[in-house]
């Protein structure tokens, strides 16, 4: 499996604060069965700064602990990069990063709403030849009132990313429901941990595949971990699909699935 969102690097946002904390984190990945983990601190939000290359370090410095440590699990560079005003002049700066050096950006929005430049931003950044990955829009007040908006976003050009915690109740009933129901309405490309400690937010990703399997049918599961592959590999992710267009082309999907769980991480 593949975990494209994390706060697994120590000591430089709300996530892991120390070596020690990561390693654990790593371990416990692994245990999941996770070969591939994501780092990606909050920049720009505010109360964190983690620019391009203190990120590339605090990386490498990791996969060398963990590999002297005999911890089987690769950790790739990445931010979450909180929208604000001067994200386009950062980006040609190379203070931001892409996930994993690939052309996909993982964009946080604010809790209470979609921010008024968001589609030009996507706009802005695909004529750049980069895919903007939402995160967690299920906790996106706006977006849990009108789905709609989300989906104007992805026909623009963008993804969208559900957190583990989420669908298992983490955050709420109502998130919970909200996350759901935009997994069933086809606005979820990819799911991810948004990890940041073992004790009140690990990974979980292993239980939120087997309920979305549960749920919506393995397809479903093979169809978010096919795409979270195809992320790592820089390759264009497959569009989603509604639940009912699911449940209507299981043939489809059948000749799909055994292509996606053989890339499926």
């Amino acid at each position: 499996m593949i975990d494209m969102h994390t706060h697994i690097l120590p000591g430089v946002d709300d996530g892991a604060e120390d070596w020690e904390q990561a390693e654990a984190l790593a371990r416990a990945a692994a245990a999941e069965g996770i070969t591939d983990i994501i780092a990606t601190p909050h920049h720009e939000d505010g109360k964190f700064w983690n620019p391009h290359e203190e990120v590339l370090g605090h990386v490498q410095q990791l996969n060398a602990r963990l590999q002297e440590a005999g911890i089987a699990i690769r950790i790739h560079k990445g931010q979450e990069i909180r929208v604000h005003k001067e994200l386009l002049a950062n980006l040609e700066k190379r203070e931001l990063a892409t996930l994993a050096g690939t052309s996909y950006l993982l964009l946080e929005m604010p809790s209470g709403e979609i921010p008024k430049q968001m589609g030009d931003l996507i706009y802005e950044l695909n004529l750049m030849n980069l895919r903007p990955v939402i995160a967690h829009p299920e906790r996106n007040a706006e977006v849990v009132r009108s789905p709609d908006k989300l989906q104007e976003l992805i026909d623009i050009g963008a993804y969208g990313q559900v957190t583990t915690h989420s669908l298992l109740g983490g955050f709420g009933r109502g998130i919970e429901k909200a996350a759901w129901s935009l997994c069933r309405n086809g606005l979820i490309h990819l799911v991810s941990s948004d990890a940041h400690q073992l004790k009140w937010r690990g990974f979980r990703l292993k239980e939120a595949y087997e309920q979305i399997s549960e749920r919506m049918g393995d397809n479903q599961a093979a169809y978010y971990r096919g795409n979270a592959a195809r992320l790592l590999r820089d390759e264009e992710l497959l569009p989603a699909q509604p639940a009912a267009d699911t449940a209507a082309g299981q043939s489809g999907w059948g000749r799909l699935r055994g292509w996606l769980q053989r890339g499926g991480g």
